[in-house]
C-alpha cells in the first residue's frame, strides 16, 4: 500500500477503505456538528475543471459560479472521503471554502462519508458501493433518491419481462 503523504490530520487517518480506494476514519469519537476538515486545492476556472474532469481527475469540488476546487493534490487528505447514501459528513461552503461537517456522532475508527450530490446527468455511470441499507447503487443527491430507485425498478421489470418471453419462445 503506498503511503500516503500529509496523513497526519488530529481527526482523521487515510487508510484503505471498503467502499472505494482509501478512506478517511475517524482517529477519535467525532460529536455531531464538529467541523472536521476543509477540503483544499487550487481554484480552478470550470473551464479548467471541464479538462479536468475530462483527463479523469475525480477531485473536482464546485465551489461556485466560477470556480471549482481541484483537490488531487496530496495535500488534501479531506479528497479521500467517499460517498455514502446514508452519510455521517455533509459539506457547506463559506466564504468561497469547503468545509466538512459531522452530521451525527461518528464512533472511533468510522469511516467518514458524505453525499457528493451528483445530478441525474448520466448516474448510471456513477455506481455507489456505499452498502448501507438506504444505498440506492448509484451517487446521487439524495432528493433524487426516488427518481433512481423507480428508473432501476422500471428496467428490472423490463429485464424480467424479456427474460421470461425469452424462456417462452425455447
Amino acid at each position: 500500500m503506498p503511503k500516503i503523504k500529509h496523513n497526519d490530520h488530529p481527526l482523521v487517518v487515510a487508510k484503505k477503505s471498503k467502499i472505494h480506494g482509501y478512506g478517511c476514519y475517524a482517529r477519535t469519537d467525532i460529536k455531531k456538528g464538529k467541523r472536521v476538515m476543509e477540503y483544499v486545492g487550487p481554484l480552478i476556472t470550470k473551464k479548467e475543471a471541464a479538462k479536468a474532469l475530462d483527463a479523469q481527475n475525480e477531485y473536482i469540488f464546485t465551489l461556485n459560479d466560477k470556480f471549482d476546487i481541484d483537490g488531487s493534490v496530496d495535500y488534501n487528505i479531506a479528497r479521500y472521503i467517499n460517498h455514502s447514501c446514508d452519510p455521517n459528513c455533509e459539506s457547506d461552503i463559506k466564504n468561497d471554502r469547503v468545509w466538512l461537517y459531522t452530521i451525527r456522532d461518528v464512533k472511533e475508527g468510522e469511516e467518514l462519508t458524505y453525499n457528493y450530490g451528483y445530478d441525474l446527468d448520466d448516474f448510471e455511470y456513477r455506481t455507489c458501493k456505499c452498502g448501507t441499507t438506504n444505498c440506492v447503487g448509484y451517487m446521487v443527491a439524495e432528493d433524487d433518491f426516488d427518481k433512481v430507485r423507480a428508473m432501476t425498478e422500471l428496467a428490472e421489470k423490463k429485464k424480467k419481462t424479456k427474460s421470461k418471453k425469452k424462456k417462452s419462445k425455447k
